[in-house]
Order: C-alpha cells, then structure tokens, then sequence
C-alpha cells in the first residue's frame, strides 16, 4: 500500500468520526447526512473495515428500526469480508473477532425492536460464542454488561 493510499484511508476514518462525534452531540440528523455522503463515496465494494465502520454507527443514527437493522446487517456483511490485508494475518483476525460481539449485540437488540425475540436470541448465542475475542477492560466490560441486560429484557418479555 502506498503512502497516499494509506492517508487517503486515514481521510475516511477521520471523515467517520467528525460524523460520529455529531451523533454522540445529539445531531442524528446531520451525522446520517454524513455518513451517507460518505457511504455513496466508498460504495458497497469499498474497503470492508471504512464499509464495517460506517455501518455500524449508521446504524446507531437511524429512527427507524428497521432500518437500524439493515445497517447492523451490512456492517456485519463487511466484517466478514474484512481480509487479512490490513494487518498481518495474527492481528488481522485478532482485530475482526473484536468486532463480532458488538455486531452481534447490535442485531439481537434490533430484533428486540422489532418483536423477533427468536431472531434477537441466534445474535445472542452469536455474541456470547464471540466475547473471548475482548479483553478484560472497558470496552469489553461494557459488551459483556449490555449482553446481560438484553438477555434480561428477552426472559422478562
């Protein structure tokens, strides 16, 4: 990869967090504007970890739930297709199994919304079958929390 490829990458990623940054401050609105921009610019066929990334919180801007899902859909499409060119092989498939447990979260906490708690319970299983892909930190703290309390929410329903 050339040093031009790889600060136009770094362009993208930095364009995803401006966008991302909107959401968090509450700009729903603008923050999906952005990421679609930027969606119609990488395309369906555009570098799994920008198409996976965008997805992801894409989905976290939409009202609908249905559209949540079809997001969640795509960023997990792209996770599977993130190959090993990125990073060396070991950190390659270190980096993309991170990714599983929160996709999975994210789709069984879609198919909560839509009333599918079958669906939500695949996402579940797929989640917990992935969570030793997280370290014992924060982040991973935090997945796993948010794992139990969807896991609550299904028994209590």
């Amino acid at each position: 990869m050339t040093e031009q490829q790889e600060a136009s990458e770094d362009v993208v990623m930095t364009r995803i967090g401006q966008a991302l940054m909107l959401l968090h401050g509450g700009d729903r609105e603008e923050a999906r504007n952005r990421f679609g921009v930027i969606w119609a610019e990488i395309g369906e066929h555009g570098d799994p970890l920008h198409r996976c990334t965008l997805a992801h919180y894409m989905a976290d801007a939409q009202d609908d739930a249905g559209d949540e899902l079809a997001w969640d859909l795509r960023a997990l499409a792209a996770a599977d297709g993130l190959g090993q060119d990125r990073l060396d092989a070991h950190h390659a498939s270190l980096a993309v199994r991170a990714f599983y447990p929160s996709l999975h979260l994210n789709l069984a906490a879609d198919y909560v919304k839509l009333h599918r708690p079958d669906a939500a319970r695949i996402h579940l299983d797929r989640a917990h079958t992935a969570l030793d892909a997280l370290d014992d930190d924060a982040y991973g703290n935090g997945i796993r929390a948010a794992l139990d309390r969807l896991e609550g929410r299904l028994e209590g329903a």
